[in-house]
């Protein structure tokens, strides 16, 4: 019984600092290659600007916006009767 209770334990906190600590700096780096790919600190010493960082700032922002919509698929799809099962790298909907 206490090893089901660690194991669940552990689950949650591993999702947990996943979500909760991953995406907002996910987030930040995202920022971060944006200021940078756009000239950094223009204002001051006028470098010039790095595309590949701004592509990789879109796609730190694409990331964490897949997993919020992935995260509220799942409320939703769970309220309305299914569930979400990520067999194949497509979620897909099936009825409870």
């Amino acid at each position: 019984m206490f090893q089901l209770f660690g194991n669940a334990l552990g689950q949650v906190v591993v999702i947990s600092v996943l979500v909760g600590a991953g995406l907002p700096a996910l987030f930040a780096f995202g920022v971060r290659a944006l200021a940078l790919g756009s000239g950094g600190a223009a204002e001051v010493d006028h470098r010039p600007g790095r595309p590949a960082l701004t592509v990789v700032a879109y796609l730190c922002f694409a990331l964490v916006l897949a997993v919020i919509a992935a995260g509220i698929t799942i409320i939703v799809s769970s309220g309305l009767g299914y569930h979400v099962s990520f067999d194949n790298v497509i979620p897909t909907f099936a009825k409870k």
